[in-house]
């Protein structure tokens, strides 16, 4: 059974996902289907170079896997609950506050 300590961790590597509208955007586009850095970054509209560094985070918070396919790389979200518990957290969070922006957020400050 995992710890407090374990819970903790996981979801503040889930939030610091989160956190990022780059990764945030990454993660929503996984969650559709799996994709190819080239093509992620052209939907995304960020360079390819950034994306790696994004895509490179998600690895490392465990979120996504890096699949080699040939000479090509395609990434997927590690656990099809993740892109589940994505819509659960989009679901609540419009549910709960979909005409409330986050003050702090708007003056570069952490908050929620």
């Amino acid at each position: 059974m995992p710890t407090l300590a374990t819970d903790v961790d996981a979801l503040a590597r889930f939030g610091r996902a989160l956190a990022d509208p780059i990764r945030a955007r990454v993660l929503l586009a996984l969650r559709e289907a799996p994709g190819y850095p080239a093509e992620l970054a052209e939907a995304i509209g960020v360079s390819r170079t950034r994306l790696s560094n994004h895509l490179a985070c998600l690895r490392d918070c465990g979120l996504v896997a890096a699949v080699p396919e040939g000479r090509r790389t395609r990434y997927e979200l590690t656990d099809a609950r993740l892109g589940h518990a994505i819509g659960d957290v989009l679901s609540a969070v419009i549910a709960v506050r979909h005409d409330v922006t986050c003050a702090d957020a708007a003056a570069g400050a952490d908050c929620c």
